[in-house]
């Protein structure tokens, strides 16, 4: 079994996640921030860029998976 099967799936959404790294981002950008909390927060960002890619990802192959069935029926 690879990885990718036995990780299970997130709780977050993507849409939960995408709206928490852009408020992540906002508070990075307005600064006054220590370096451990720039830091903290820098740190959370990357996790949350990856958990967007991994929905990104799914979505994608989910599409391909879909893709094949589409183009039969339309023959």
């Amino acid at each position: 079994m690879s990885a990718e099967q036995s990780t299970p799936e997130p709780t977050t959404t993507y849409e939960q996640a995408r709206e928490e790294l852009a408020d992540v981002v906002r508070r990075l950008e307005a600064g006054g921030l220590t370096l451990e909390e720039s830091l903290g927060l820098w740190e959370r960002g990357e996790e949350l860029a990856q958990l967007c890619q991994h929905w990104l990802d799914r979505a994608r192959e989910r599409l391909a998976a879909a893709a094949p069935a589409d183009d039969a029926g339309r023959n």
